[in-house]
């Protein structure tokens, strides 16, 4: 795991200056999904990507399918998903959990394209608020912004 200094340093390196990138996000959960897209929006941003296309879908489960086409319609150089699946009574929560991951993975697979997973599986509400603060403080969505932009420019490099 890299350090904080580390993690700085490659920030620092990355630019996202004419990068197109799609972000999918789920409405269910949406005050944690709204809460994870400011952290997808300040991440661009602070990476200079100024082409960001927003998608919306039902839930975490309809991700990947959304991600495919996009994907597959070559009009974006990464895909930021988020979403929050939240633990409840019943194993519904680990077929959409695992569903969406397994997803996610298997499009970026194949159709080399960068999918950022920002997609929270959490045991609880609190455990998500945590994980989808404000500046200065953890958030997914914008920790999934810096990945996807790190991998498309490594993408764009080998291509």
């Amino acid at each position: 795991m890299a350090s904080g200094d580390e993690r700085a340093a490659a920030l620092t390196e990355l630019d996202g200056e004419n990068l197109r990138v799609a972000v999918v996000r789920a409405r269910w959960n949406y005050e944690i999904v709204k809460r994870l897209a400011a952290g997808v929006t300040r991440g661009l941003g602070e990476l200079g990507v100024k082409d960001v296309e927003e998608h919306s879908v039902p839930g975490c489960f309809e991700i990947p399918l959304a991600a495919k086409v996009i994907a597959e319609s070559r009009t974006a150089d990464a895909i930021v998903c988020i979403g929050a699946v939240v633990r409840g009574e019943t194993t519904h929560y680990e077929i959409v959990s695992e569903s969406c991951a397994a997803g996610v993975q298997q499009v970026q697979l194949e159709t080399g394209v960068p999918v950022a997973f920002g997609v929270l599986s959490v045991e609880s509400e609190a455990q998500a608020l945590a994980r989808s603060q404000g500046p200065g403080e953890h958030n997914v969505g914008y920790d999934a912004a810096v990945v996807a932009v790190e991998m498309a420019r490594l993408v764009q490099r080998w291509d």
